[in-house]
C-alpha cells in the first residue's frame, strides 16, 4: 500500500508540472504522457529500468488498465524525453527558488556502457573521447561521466553528461549554475579553475568553494579546508543511492536510449526524496 501511495504521489507531480508548463496531447488518448512518464519512473525505481517489468506492475495494479503494448510504450517514452528533462529542470528551478541563497554541491560519477573488453564490439558508442578513467578506483571506463549539483539535502538540482575524457573542470563550464545570488557551491580539486572563481564571484556573486590541490598557488586556512571536506561528503551518499536503483549494466539499444534510461534514473531518485 505504501508503494501505492507514492507512486500516486509521484503521477500527481508529475500531472502537476506537465499542466503548469502547459503541455497539450490528444485528448483520444486512453493512455496520458503523465502515465507514461509515471510507468517509466516506477520502472526506473523498482525494477532497474526495465521497462516492460515497469509495464506489466502498472497493470497488474489497476492504476493503468490500458496499458500501451512494449513497442508502442517504448515509441511514446521516446517521444516526452524532452518533457523529462524539462520536467526535471522545472523541479530543480522551484528547488533552487524556495531554498534562496543556498549551499551547493557539484561532483561527477562515471558511467559505463559496456565493459572494457568489449570496447571493440560496442554499438552504441565509438571513439576515444569516450574513454575516461575514474581515480578513486583507479580503473578505466567506457562511457559518459554525470555532472550532479545538489542542494543542501542531497536532492539533484541540475545535471549534464559529458564523454568519458573531458576533465571535470571542463564540464563545470558547461552547467548553468543557475542559483541565487550569495550561494556558495562546493567542489573537489578536480574543478580547479581560479579564473572561473572569481568571474562567478564577480559577475553572479556565487562562490565557488573548491578543495585545493596540495601544490595550490592558493592554499586554504586549515578551518577552511575542514568545512570543504565536511561539506562534500553528503554528494558521495547521493551517488550511492542512485547507482543503487541501476541493474548490473543499463540495457538499451541506441545512445538516445541509454541517455533517457540515466535521465529516468535521476528523476525518479529526485521524485522519491520528495515524495513522502
Amino acid at each position: 500500500m505504501l508503494t501505492e501511495d507514492k507512486i500516486i504521489g509521484i503521477y500527481c507531480i508529475v500531472d502537476d508540472i506537465l499542466k503548469g508548463i502547459g503541455h497539450l496531447e490528444d485528448s483520444r488518448r486512453k493512455v496520458s504522457d503523465s502515465e507514461v512518464i509515471t510507468t517509466a519512473i516506477v520502472s526506473a525505481l523498482y525494477f532497474g529500468g526495465h521497462i516492460d517489468n515497469g509495464r506489466g506492475f502498472m497493470r497488474m495494479t489497476g492504476m493503468i488498465p490500458n496499458m500501451l503494448d512494449k513497442s508502442r510504450f517504448n515509441r511514446r517514452l521516446h517521444q516526452v524525453s524532452e518533457l523529462l528533462l524539462s520536467m526535471f529542470y522545472q523541479l530543480g528551478h522551484c528547488l533552487k527558488t524556495m531554498s534562496g541563497a543556498s549551499v551547493y554541491v557539484i561532483d561527477s560519477f562515471p558511467v559505463a556502457v559496456c565493459d572494457n573488453i568489449r570496447i571493440s564490439r560496442c554499438k552504441i558508442l565509438s571513439g576515444k573521447q569516450w574513454r575516461g578513467k575514474q581515480c578513486s578506483m583507479r580503473r578505466y571506463f567506457y562511457g559518459v561521466k554525470v555532472q550532479v549539483l545538489v542542494n543542501s539535502l542531497g536532492i539533484p538540482v541540475e545535471f549534464g553528461f559529458v564523454p568519458g575524457c573531458e576533465s571535470d573542470v571542463q564540464a563545470l563550464k558547461k552547467l548553468p549554475l543557475a542559483v541565487a545570488a550569495e550561494s556558495r557551491i562546493y567542489g573537489d580539486s578536480a574543478y580547479t579553475d581560479y579564473q572561473l572563481e572569481e568571474d562567478m564571484k564577480e559577475a553572479d556573486l556565487v562562490e565557488l568553494m573548491i578543495q585545493r590541490k596540495s601544490n595550490s598557488k592558493r592554499p586554504d586556512q586549515p578551518w577552511v579546508r575542514f568545512i570543504k571536506e565536511q561539506m562534500r561528503k553528503g554528494i558521495e551518499t547521493t551517488f550511492s543511492e542512485i547507482k543503487a536503483l541501476f541493474l548490473r549494466k543499463i540495457h538499451a539499444v541506441t545512445f538516445k536510449g541509454f541517455l533517457l534510461k540515466l535521465v529516468m534514473f535521476i528523476l525518479a531518485f529526485t521524485l522519491n526524496k520528495l515524495t513522502p
